[in-house]
């Protein structure tokens, strides 16, 4: 398990980020929070622009965290599926309001641009 910061006002934080905080955990997440269950590859193609050796590191960690579950089908080939732990679906008002907030910059920005 993380370590539980108990210092400064900013540790909440700290507590929180140290589970998301990788350039595409949150993002990974989210998708799950979408689609409750996804394979490797249904995640590659939401994620295009991360590469496969990234997506499978940030999977792993999402995993030894506990934040995710793998399961592994033995079949040939091999079916790999994520879906979100009970702590990782703790994490939904965050990512939650990650996404809205990303939604309202996107519309604040079409709306500034068209001045």
């Amino acid at each position: 398990m993380r370590k539980i910061y108990d210092c400064d006002r900013g540790c909440p934080v700290q507590n929180t980020l140290q589970f998301i905080a990788g350039k595409w955990k949150s993002v990974i997440l989210y998708h799950l929070f979408k689609a409750e269950v996804l394979r490797f590859s249904e995640l590659q193609r939401r994620l295009p622009y991360v590469s496969k050796r990234m997506l499978a590191k940030q999977l792993a960690e999402l995993e030894a965290d506990g934040l995710i579950i793998k399961r592994i089908y033995p079949v040939i080939p091999v079916k790999t599926e994520y879906r979100l732990s009970d702590f990782g679906q703790s994490f939904q008002p965050v990512i939650f309001a990650m996404e809205a907030w990303g939604e309202n910059y996107i519309k604040k920005s079409y709306q500034g641009s068209s001045r």
